[in-house]
């Protein structure tokens, strides 16, 4: 995979541009901390401008992708991010910290036109049987940064401060467009349904997705699936201290302990992809996370329940590049973006409003009862994947009655 000029350039961008990320996450969490007293209200605030800009601009940046030039595209949306950030930094030299709130969300903005981008060089520049392979790397990626993001981003904060965070961040993102700019030159790409508005092309997309069985089914189980995870994402803390009798600081072994497991995991899919077909990694992943989900939920024993949250972090990035490669290899090159930016915000919408409900939810019922609907839930993520198998295999007997 490494031979491929275009996974060695985005995947060292990517490298960059994450690190940049960790590092200005948790500088403006933990200046914004230190300034407010821990005011919670400030501190959602953070969240807020971090994940936001997925509702908001997931569809539009895709859609943009696809009428603009993936590789122009990746340069200018990482030197926009590192422009903001020197402009974030001017602001707090001047005292208006509000702006670190400001520039978080359009750096995360603009990462919404950048990641449908670099799904269409995979789709233009990668070989059908080295996709899977790449996607778990780019799996892999997030997991080494889930648990090195957290560590890498305090200790610069704590050793250097707010100043020297945001410009390690904007010359990471910098250094980011600078490796994107020596890819060779973006190829025109014929559009599908070429209308010339914005708009059009907009619904045209979401047409698409609707008309494609495959997306159709990949949408509802990805809905499913984000949920699941949205009404347990909170809950974690009760876990430490109500089920397992710790205080609130051991949650950081279990998230590290999972992490670490998601990282090997990652590096063994890559080593599979090449076996197994998407659907069927897909499959197997939620059903050994659904199996870990409601164990986790029962289990009062420490041990038990670090040895779920491995096994489930082992299997995490199945589910991850089964579905990002069933979106490419499903998706025609010209809607490449605005797939990729729908599907997406229905995942992380789903997931917000598990979020928003878990805690009523377990207030009604139990903890346990929570992460048994979360189990259940994936299950039924599972189950809306049949059609995949039913269609793979219709395609099997046409092949070979030919």
């Amino acid at each position: 995979m490494f031979t491929n000029r275009y996974v060695r350039t985005v995947i060292l961008s990517r490298v960059l541009l994450q690190l940049g990320i960790w590092i200005r996450n948790y500088a403006v969490l933990l200046y914004v901390t230190d300034l407010t007293n821990n005011n919670p209200v400030y501190v959602s605030l953070i969240s807020v401008a971090e994940i936001a800009p997925i509702f908001l601009f997931g569809l539009i940046g895709g859609t943009f992708a696809d009428r603009w030039r993936p590789k122009r595209t990746m340069v200018w949306s990482d030197v926009l991010s590192g422009l903001s950030v020197g402009a974030v930094l001017l602001a707090v030299m001047n005292g208006g910290w509000i702006a670190l709130l400001i520039g978080s969300f359009v750096s995360a903005s603009l990462s919404q036109f950048s990641q449908p981008s670099a799904m269409k060089l995979y789709k233009r520049h990668v070989p059908v049987e080295q996709l899977q392979s790449v996607m778990a790397m780019s799996q892999t990626l997030v997991a080494v940064f889930t648990v090195l993001g957290p560590v890498v981003g305090t200790f610069v904060f704590i050793q250097f401060g707010i100043k020297v965070s945001l410009i390690m961040t904007a010359v990471l993102f910098l250094g980011s467009s600078f490796i994107l700019s020596t890819l060779p030159r973006d190829t025109e790409e014929p559009k599908a349904n070429n209308t010339g508005g914005f708009i059009k092309e907009l619904t045209a997309g979401l047409r698409y997705i609707w008309a494609n069985q495959s997306l159709r089914t990949l949408s509802l189980s990805f809905a499913a699936i984000g949920l699941a995870s949205g009404v347990t994402q909170p809950l974690q803390i009760f876990i430490v201290i109500e089920k397992l009798g710790q205080n609130k600081q051991f949650l950081q072994w279990l998230v590290m302990a999972s992490g670490a497991a998601m990282l090997v995991g990652g590096i063994a899919v890559m080593g599979i992809a090449k076996k197994l077909k998407p659907q069927l990694l897909l499959l197997l992943g939620l059903l050994v996370t659904a199996f870990c989900t409601v164990g986790i939920g029962a289990s009062t024993k420490i041990g038990l329940t670090i040895i779920l949250l491995v096994i489930s972090g082992l299997f995490y990035p199945c589910i991850q590049s089964g579905i990002q490669t069933l979106i490419v290899r499903n998706t025609e090159g010209a809607f490449i973006g605005r797939v990729s930016g729908a599907i997406m915000p229905v995942f992380m919408g789903m997931m917000v409003l598990g979020m928003f409900v878990s805690g009523y939810l377990k207030d009604t019922f139990s903890l346990l009862a929570v992460y048994e609907l979360s189990g259940g839930l994936i299950i039924a993520g599972a189950l809306l994947l049949f059609p995949l198998f039913i269609q793979n295999g219709r395609k099997v007997e046409r092949s070979q009655g030919l």
